[in-house]
């Protein structure tokens, strides 16, 4: 019978032994057409993977998306995209200062909670982590820029941190020696610095045009002015942080905006700058308000 059921002599639709069989087999032939779907996709994932190293990625630095020119950022940033790069607040208002103060507690969680792996050790120019073990980077060398001391947002005289973004086997080639183009405040640094601890990514802060550099004058960096070269490079090792700069702008002119740009001196860090195309350099834009709130 080629119907799926039939009426009996009382009216009742009957499903037949033909019609189940049928079924059955649908169900058969779908049960098996799925489970070689999944085997394949398996198959295929499990080829994927295998391709996929949890410590290394396939493309590095000049193959890969990233580049091989590390960008140079800073925290706090600020909450609402509109604000842009802008970092305002009242020294003598506590609710101003309150949210960058709660801003970089956020920011600094992971290097004041990870503090004690095992494969963590204190390092120096004269000790770099060997195979499988990471740098401490202290921060109770961040002197006026430390958490106890409100990062500097409640005096005139605040704190940006700086870091530069990871690049899987990167390494950087050092100045050693100052160079013309260097502005004078870093070239003293470098001066002054013993031979065997000159290798650093250093650090220039200042005014970014002729009016902000009479605006803003002086900076301290903290517990460095470069990023010390035992960090680097970069090997996706457990418990890794990245090390950080605390820059203490000391004063600048009250209630004015002052364009700050910071930069990364390393010999293979390309430097531009400009908004649309910068390298190695970072923007920020400052202004504390002195004005007694009402």
């Amino acid at each position: 019978m080629n119907l799926l059921c039939f009426q009996n002599s009382a009216g009742e639709n009957v499903i037949t032994k033909k019609t189940l069989i049928r079924i059955g087999q649908l169900l058969i032939f779908y049960l098996i057409f799925y489970a070689i779907l999944a085997a394949l996709f398996a198959i295929c994932m499990q080829g994927l993977m295998a391709t996929i190293d949890d410590v290394e990625p396939k493309w590095t630095q000049g193959d890969s998306l990233i580049g091989e020119n590390p960008g140079l950022g800073f925290r706090p940033l600020p909450a609402k995209t509109e604000d842009g790069a802008l970092i305002w607040y009242n020294d003598k208002n506590k609710t101003t200062s309150e949210k960058w103060i709660n801003l970089m507690d956020e920011f600094l969680k992971p290097y004041l909670q990870n503090t004690t792996g095992k494969n963590m050790i204190p390092c120096d120019y004269t000790r770099s982590p060997t195979d499988g073990q990471v740098c401490i980077v202290d921060t109770t060398l961040f002197s006026h820029c430390s958490p106890e001391n409100n990062y500097g947002y409640n005096t005139p005289s605040p704190c940006v941190f700086l870091k530069l973004n990871r690049i899987w086997g990167w390494e950087p080639k050092y100045y050693t020696e100052a160079t013309e183009d260097m502005p004078e405040q870093l070239v003293i640094a470098i001066n002054g610095t013993n031979e065997e601890e000159r290798q650093n990514i250093w650090i220039s802060c200042e005014g970014e045009g002729p009016a902000d550099k009479e605006h803003v004058q002086q900076f301290e960096y903290f517990p460095h002015q470069g990023f010390p070269g035992y960090y680097y490079p970069f090997r996706n090792v457990k418990n890794y942080l990245s090390p950080l700069i605390a820059v203490r702008i000391l004063n600048p002119t009250p209630n004015v905006i002052v364009n700050i740009e910071c930069r990364a001196w390393a010999k293979n860090i390309e430097y531009a700058s400009g908004n649309l195309n910068r390298e190695g350099s970072v923007h920020f834009e400052l202004m504390v308000d002195s004005k007694a709130s009402s």
